[in-house]
C-alpha cells in the first residue's frame, strides 16, 4: 500500500498534544509547526487519523508544495502536481478554501479561481477529455501560502472534526469539543479521578473527559469525505478502522465526572448531548451555582471554562463569578484546577497566582490556560 503524507491542523498552542496523539497511532511525524503537524502512513491512517485523533480539525492528504509569488508560478506548479493520481474522471473538485499569512498572493479567491484552472487543464490533458461532469464522489482542496511557501491539501473529513455528532444541543458561546479534549489531556487527569465543571454550559469538558475515560473514539458514530475515494482508500480500511474502536472501548466503567451550572436549559443540553454520545450514564448533571461547589474527597479536578467578557453581557458580573470560582476551589481539599478563560483579572480574582499560565488560541480569541496544581494522591499499594 502506498504511503502518503497528511497535515493535521489543531489549535494554535496545542501541537504538542496532537503529536503525542499521531505518535501513539503509530504514524511517524515528519513535521510540525504553528497549528499544524505532518506525518505519513499509508491509506488506512486517513482513516484512523479520522477516527481516533481527538484534537485535530480535519486530516490533509497532502498533494504537493512549492514555493509561488506570481499568480504564473502558482498556475504552473499546481499544474505540475499529479492530481489524476487522487482525483479519477468523474470527481467533483474545487478549491473549498485558501488561506494567505505574509505572502504575495494574499487573494483568496484569485487563488482558488487560478488553482481551479490549473488542476482542470492538468486533468484536460490526462484524460484526453474536455469536459467533466464531475458527479462522482467530491475532492474539497485546501490551500494554504505562507510566506510564499504554498501547500496543497485534500480535504478526507469533510465537515471539521469537532463535529463528533452527539452536540444537537447548544447554549451560548460553546468551547469546542477538539479544544475541550486537548486541554483535558494537558492535564494528569485520568478515569481513576474526580472531574468537575461548574460552568459545564452543553456539556463538552464532562462529555470529553468520559469519552476520552472510556477509550470511545470521536469519530466512531460520522461519516467522513474520503469514504467515496475507494481507488485511494479501499472500503475495507474504514470498515477495520470502526472495528478496532469499537474493540478498544472500555465498559462497565464508574467514573466520578460532574457538570453544574446556574442555567436549566444549559443542563437539559447537556444532558441530552452526553446522552447522544453515549457516556450519559457516566456523568452527573445538576443545577448549581459556582459557590455551592463541593465535595468530601480529596485530589479531584476542576477543569472549566467560565464566562467571560465576550461571553457575558453584563460584564460586571465577572469579578464575582471568577472570586466564587477561587472560593470554591480553596475549599476543596488537594484538588487541581484547570481554568480556560480570555479575561485577563481571572488570576486576581480567583484569589492566587496560577502554578502555571499556557496561551491558548480560541479561534482568533487569545485565551490563557491557567494551571492550578493540587497534590497527587499517595500511590496504591
Amino acid at each position: 500500500m502506498d504511503n502518503y503524507e497528511f497535515i493535521a491542523p489543531c489549535h494554535f498552542g496545542l501541537e504538542a498534544v496532537l503529536k503525542r496523539e499521531i505518535t501513539n497511532l503509530g504514524y511517524e511525524i515528519t513535521h510540525v509547526e504553528d497549528g499544524k503537524v505532518t506525518f505519513t502512513g499509508d491509506a488506512s491512517a486517513a482513516c484512523r487519523a479520522n477516527i481516533f485523533l481527538r484534537t485535530t480539525e480535519r486530516i490533509l492528504l497532502k498533494a504537493g508544495s512549492f514555493k509561488a509569488e506570481t499568480f504564473d508560478e502558482l498556475f504552473e506548479k499546481t499544474k505540475s502536481i499529479p492530481w489524476e493520481q487522487f482525483i479519477p474522471v468523474n470527481g467533483k473538485f474545487w478549491v473549498k478554501k485558501a488561506t494567505s499569512i505574509k505572502s504575495k498572493l494574499f487573494s483568496p479567491s484569485d487563488i482558488q479561481s487560478i488553482m481551479k484552472k490549473a488542476i482542470v487543464e492538468r486533468l484536460k490533458s490526462k484524460y484526453n477529455t474536455s469536459w467533466f461532469k464531475e458527479d462522482g464522489a467530491s475532492f474539497p482542496i485546501r490551500v494554504t501560502i505562507m510566506k510564499d511557501e504554498v501547500t496543497v491539501g485534500l480535504d478526507t473529513s469533510g465537515e471539521s472534526l469537532h463535529k463528533r455528532g452527539y452536540r444537537k444541543a447548544v447554549v451560548k458561546a460553546p468551547i469546542t469539543e477538539t479544544l475541550a479534549a486537548a486541554l483535558i489531556m494537558l492535564t494528569p487527569w485520568n478515569k481513576d479521578r474526580i472531574l468537575a465543571d461548574p460552568f459545564c454550559g452543553s456539556g463538552t469538558f464532562p462529555i470529553e473527559a468520559a469519552l476520552i475515560g472510556a477509550n470511545i473514539a470521536p469519530g466512531i458514530n460520522r461519516s467522513f469525505t474520503a469514504e467515496e475515494w475507494t481507488h485511494i482508500i479501499p472500503k475495507k480500511e474504514w470498515y477495520n478502522a470502526v472495528n478496532e474502536a469499537q474493540d478498544l472501548i472500555i465498559h462497565g466503567l464508574d467514573m466520578d465526572i460532574q457538570g453544574y451550572d446556574i442555567d436549566n436549559n444549559a443542563i437539559k443540553a447537556a444532558m441530552e448531548n452526553a446522552r447522544n454520545a453515549d457516556v450519559g450514564h457516566l456523568i452527573h448533571f445538576q443545577r448549581r451555582a459556582v459557590n455551592q461547589l463541593s465535595h468530601r474527597k480529596k485530589y479531584g479536578f476542576i477543569i472549566t471554562n467560565p464566562p467571560y467578557g465576550k461571553r457575558l453581557e453584563a460584564s460586571d458580573e465577572i469579578p464575582l463569578i471568577y472570586k466564587e470560582l477561587g472560593q470554591a476551589y480553596k475549599n476543596l481539599d488537594e484538588w487541581s484546577m484547570y481554568v480556560v478563560t480570555a479575561y485577563e483579572q481571572a488570576e486576581k480574582y480567583i484569589g492566587r497566582k496560577a502554578d502555571k499560565n499556557r496561551k491558548i488560541y480560541n479561534g482568533m480569541i487569545k485565551t490563557y490556560f491557567y494551571q492550578y496544581y493540587g497534590k497527587k494522591p499517595p500511590k496504591r499499594t
